[in-house]
């Protein structure tokens, strides 16, 4: 086919366009700007539908303006606008101390009972409370919670007393997992917490899986699941993602992006421009935030809700913070972070220093009441602690309960081996602090 015939043929056509635009008998025109060589002027293609181009051009990340982090307050504790106040009343402002300060109080005691051989492990919450809080208030209490293993705090605003959680933590017959699952690894039934899993996102898959059980219930209600920038390299967070956007459900995916993983700085994590530009190229509804600002992760956490239960899809958060202490007992961060850089944290943007001057500002804290706080919940934790520590564990044919609905013939064998054993080498067991077999 030649050249002029092509030409010819597409001038004749735009003569009869332009005829039977003056009749009236094309129901619209579309106009569309570039430089498309194509006989047809938009892609078609089952996988894409925009403009062509001629174009040869490729897309470098670096050319392309970073995602701006959304902030309501400074590290000065001062609010930017005052629109975008979320105006807690004092209640509210004094829950969210009083769980921020026993957040603070048990990571050290908790860090000190594992020196001391009293617990086998910790993690703790140190620099990232305003991330855990901001978004718990900002949830309903019957939307499920997939945490990944830093949001103590969410729990415990869900209303976890210190009890429970020390006896999780020191794994006896009273703990929620009955001592089945590691310290710090929470859960609860009844305040709609999933147990937590140690394997690294697991629990988003999980997540998009009970959102779209809740989009078919109609029940106006979400779930939200945390996650840190090393979760966000598992092959399980691309699924969840994908998948999530796929069937539009309910979700709000939170990345605590702390800067160091278990100990890989995001530099060597990561390229391209964090984890809210993966968003975008899931068809996910996403922000990134200042996650040491109290305010601004409630704010966005929110919106995200909304979002996620009136359009039905899927939200990623991005909450920028820093992890000030070492990922867990077993981690010395010293070995891949500086000690001044910490500090340096420590002093500059700590997010319970923020919300503290914020209500020293506004009235609500003094020195006086801050110090009454920090000993009564002091006080609190020591008194769970002993009282956890003289609660026998469980006894361990325990172990096979709980697996199937009824034990099978296999289990049941196994735990009568297992009875046989300890009846005949008991004497190499602490069988005193179990409960009678």
């Amino acid at each position: 086919m030649s050249r002029s015939f092509v030409l010819k043929s597409l001038k004749a056509f735009a003569n009869a366009k332009k005829s039977a635009l003056s009749n009236g008998s094309f129901y619209m025109t579309k106009r569309y700007s570039g430089n498309a060589t194509s006989v047809s002027d938009r892609a078609a293609f089952p996988g894409y539908s925009g403009e062509f181009t001629s174009n040869l051009e490729f897309i470098y990340p670096e050319n392309n303006e970073l995602i701006q982090c959304y902030r309501v307050m400074n590290r000065k504790s001062q609010v930017l606008d005052p629109s975008q106040d979320p105006n807690f009343d004092q209640e509210t402002c004094e829950k969210m101390l009083r769980t921020m300060i026993t957040l603070g109080k048990l990571d050290t005691i908790m860090y000190e009972a594992q020196r001391q051989g009293r617990i086998s492990f910790y993690m703790p919450n140190h620099g990232e409370t305003a991330a855990q809080l901001g978004s718990a208030y900002a949830m309903n209490p019957n939307d499920l919670v997939f945490a990944q293993y830093r949001e103590a705090g969410v729990i415990l605003w869900r209303g976890l007393s210190m009890l429970e959680i020390c006896d999780q933590i020191f794994g006896n017959s009273s703990g929620t997992c009955k001592g089945r699952q590691m310290p710090v690894h929470y859960g609860s039934k009844d305040l709609n917490f999933v147990t937590i899993s140690s394997t690294i996102a697991t629990q988003l898959p999980q997540a998009v899986g009970a959102a779209y059980a809740l989009k078919r219930q109609q029940k106006g209600l979400a779930v939200i699941t945390y996650f840190g920038d090393g979760g966000s390299s598992e092959g399980d967070t691309h699924a969840a993602m994908n998948f999530a956007s796929v069937f539009d459900v309910p979700v709000i995916f939170f990345c605590r992006n702390n800067g160091y993983a278990i100990s890989t700085s995001v530099k060597d994590q990561y390229r391209g421009d964090g984890i809210a530009a993966r968003g975008p190229a899931y068809g996910i509804v996403t922000i990134r935030v200042d996650g040491n600002d109290l305010f601004a992760v409630y704010n966005a956490t929110r919106a995200a809700r909304q979002i996620a239960i009136k359009e039905s899809r899927p939200v990623l958060i991005e909450a920028m913070t820093y992890r000030l202490g070492h990922h867990s007992t077993s981690d010395d961060s010293t070995a891949y972070r500086s000690v001044d850089e910490i500090n340096l944290w420590e002093k500059g943007d700590n997010p319970m220093n923020r919300f503290r001057n914020y209500l020293i500002r506004k009235g609500i804290l003094n020195e006086e009441i801050e110090n009454e706080l920090n000993e009564k919940h002091r006080k609190m934790i020591m008194d769970s602690i002993v009282q956890s520590e003289r609660t026998k564990n469980l006894k361990p044919t325990e172990m096979f309960i709980d697996v199937f609905d009824s034990p099978s013939q296999t289990l049941l064998k196994q735990q009568n081996e297992l009875l046989e054993h300890l009846k005949t080498h008991k004497e190499h067991y602490p069988l005193d602090s179990f409960e009678k077999l």
